[in-house]
């Protein structure tokens, strides 16, 4: 499957939360912790995923800082 990779900032104690929100709509997108110390995730979006991810992301921006990094 081609993926392509999003990359975020989050609060260190944000990110098993974000994981587990993000992860449990399964086959939307794989969360990796590619910094922990900066609180850097990677998100690899499966393909058709892209517009309910972005509406997920919204969702949780309500509850957390999320800092997209290009």
């Amino acid at each position: 499957m081609d993926t392509h990779s999003k990359y975020f900032r989050l609060h260190r104690e944000d990110i098993a939360y974000f994981k587990f929100i993000i992860e449990s709509y399964e086959g939307m997108a794989v969360v990796r912790t590619k910094d922990p110390h900066e609180a850097i995730v990677e998100l690899m979006v499966a393909p058709g995923w892209e517009r309910d991810l972005e509406e997920v992301l919204k969702g949780l921006r309500k509850e957390m800082t999320i800092e997209p990094i290009s």
